[in-house]
């Protein structure tokens, strides 16, 4: 169920929102659902505690320092499936 929701800002802002909004093909009201969404997600994720194993196997791998892990990556996937 919506509800209607009066809120109080800068005027400047609310133009400059309502231009990027436009601009992006919704509305200003839209936007601003869906980052309320949003944040208040990123409030009630629960940081899900690592099993045992994962615990133990956290930092047994050292990269050397000049390592360029973009590099290797996309060399060990082109000689998977090239």
């Amino acid at each position: 169920m919506n509800t209607k929701l009066t809120l109080t800002i800068e005027q400047s802002l609310i133009d400059e929102a309502k231009r990027y909004a436009k601009g992006k093909g919704r509305s200003l009201s839209d936007l601003i659902e869906n980052y309320l969404k949003v944040i208040v997600k990123e409030n009630n994720t629960k940081v899900i505690d690592s099993t045992p194993i994962v615990s133990s196997l956290r930092g047994a791998f050292k990269a050397p320092k000049d390592m360029d892990y973009k590099k290797q990556l996309s060399q060990k996937l082109s000689e998977k499936y090239l």
